[in-house]
């Protein structure tokens, strides 16, 4: 909370829902008057009755005292009509996500405000400069999203649409400080950054279910356990719930004329066709009884009675490492050109799929399983293996046996360019370094807006650099190979990068 003067003295906020109250309850405690205007009138007492009730919450928790509690209570002001906002410096419009009433809102707004007064939209998804259009003062039009629950989510996402004078975004990324939140410049591109960076997460995902390579448990697993993301992409999309998360992955697709990467997936639409939304409904991605998700157990380990020999492919992925894991296991391993007519084959590629690299390599597909070696094993919580369509049972229980045997979890899938880890990780940092070379924002405000906003365990780009820009190069090339899917090809941002060894942080003089 800030202790010097409001930047803005009255705010003025239109639409008092989840989204209305949380920039009304954040803008009270910096210290603004702010009145606050509903079509439906009750809709205003109501919101001015949860806010006074979240304040004494927070007095009973000792993070507010009873003073400031009465005077941010205080603050809050019913507005009757749109011409009681005639006093605001600010006014932020929270309504419905549609253009033609946005543009009409302003419009009106614009005749009542002062010309000095700053107008800003939250909108999630649509065009500030068209809904600026027509206003007569457009500079003085910012696009303002901040993300649910306002006063928790401690980013917002600053958009000048074409018009929109570069003093008010310093203005409204200033008050946004006092409002003790992090502000992120973004240009008016669709999804803006959040909403753009998080494309790759859950479509990715769906993309791999698609092809029948594992279930949604699974790969939620891995992402968790390999990368260290919270929530699993099918958790996060029940939490979220379909009906929000499909028409927002349509919405940034169609606005960007079908872009590949972008792509939306049936199984989404034929979900919410179906109503099966999520968790606010009891039905997902998993059923829910009370609130918990019900998650099928993982199979148990098999039991294999004599392990065969184990041979390494000369150019598995971290070969080293993976000598020394399988040492560590106790397995017995064969060191000569070509394999035994015994030994379980492992490779380790790195886009490519097991079935290319076992017809490249001359291999015995019935006795080659890969295995995911672009984490090192010391830094994840689980190892994946992917079989191929010829591979037999017994090689495929041995290997997981195998790497099961100091107790560390492991996940078997069907075969898959890029296992799950690859191909997820690849195609987050390959939009997040697009975003860059196409200059939504910077490198250092995309980083910030994804940690913040998408909860990430590390942002994007730090994301490459960690597995190294090189490495997420081969991943996508390989995949692009396999699919022959445009969705992979590597953007310019990462290619020059990863050829002279730079930063994907790193920025041009």
């Amino acid at each position: 909370m800030s202790t010097s003067a409001p930047l803005f003295t009255t705010v003025g906020i239109v639409g008092t829902g989840a989204m209305g109250r949380g920039i009304a309850q954040i803008a009270a405690q910096a210290g603004s008057t702010v009145v606050l205007f509903d079509t439906q009138a009750a809709a205003v007492e109501k919101a001015r009755e949860a806010l006074g009730a979240q304040w004494n919450k927070l007095v009973e928790k000792g993070r507010l005292t009873p003073e400031q509690a009465t005077a941010q209570k205080e603050r809050l002001k019913a507005a009757a009509t749109l011409a009681d906002l005639a006093g605001c410096d600010l006014v932020v419009e929270a309504v419905v996500e549609r253009l033609d009433v946005k543009k009409s809102l302003f419009a009106e707004l614009e005749d009542i405000v002062a010309p000095t007064a700053v107008l800003a939209t939250n909108t999630s998804s649509l065009s500030v400069t068209a809904i600026a259009a027509g206003l007569k003062r457009p500079q003085q039009f910012a696009g303002y999203h901040f993300f649910n629950p306002v006063p928790l989510m401690k980013v917002v996402e600053v958009i000048a649409g074409l018009k929109t004078s570069p003093d008010v975004c310093r203005q409204l990324a200033d008050y946004a400080r006092q409002m003790g939140h992090t502000p992120v410049q973004a240009g008016d591109t669709p999804g803006f950054i959040v909403n753009h960076a998080g494309r790759g997460y859950g479509t990715e995902a769906l993309r791999i279910v698609s092809e029948g390579v594992t279930d949604f448990a699974t790969i939620d697993r891995i992402l968790k356990d390999q990368v260290g993301f919270k929530l699993g992409p099918f958790e996060l999309m029940d939490l979220t719930a379909l009906d929000v998360s499909h028409p927002v992955m349509e919405s940034i697709y169609r606005q960007y004329y079908e872009e590949p990467r972008f792509r939306p997936s049936v199984i989404t639409a034929q979900r919410l066709a179906g109503g099966v939304l999520g968790k606010k409904v009891g039905d997902g991605f998993y059923s829910y009884v009370d609130g918990a998700a019900q998650i099928a157990p993982e199979p148990p380990v098999p039991v294999v009675a004599e392990m065969p020999p184990v041979w390494v492919s000369t150019r598995a992925a971290r070969r080293a490492e993976l000598y020394q894991l399988l040492k560590d296991l106790g397995a017995k391993i064969e060191t000569g050109q070509s394999p035994s007519p015994q030994a379980l084959t492992l490779v380790a590629p790195l886009g490519f799929d097991v079935t290319t690299v076992a017809v490249v390599e001359r291999l015995d597909p019935a006795r080659t399983v890969g295995i995911d070696m672009l984490i090192d094993d010391s830094a994840t919580k689980r190892r994946v293996l992917a079989t191929n369509p010829a591979t037999r049972a017994d090689m495929r229980d041995a290997a997981h046996a195998l790497f099961a045997r100091d107790g560390k979890p492991v996940s078997v899938i069907r075969d898959s360019g890029g296992f799950v880890t690859q191909r997820v990780v690849a195609t987050i940092i390959n939009i997040a370094a697009d975003m860059c070379q196409q200059r939504v924002c910077t490198p250092k405000d995309l980083e910030t807006a994804v940690t913040l906003g998408l909860g990430y365990p590390l942002g994007p780009l730090a994301m490459g650099d960690k597995f190294g820009p090189t490495n997420v190069l081969e991943v996508l090339f390989n995949l692009q190979t396999v699919y022959g899917d445009p969705r992979y090809r590597p953007s310019p941002w990462l290619r020059r990068r990863g050829a002279i060894g730079l930063s994907l942080m790193h920025e041009e003089e």
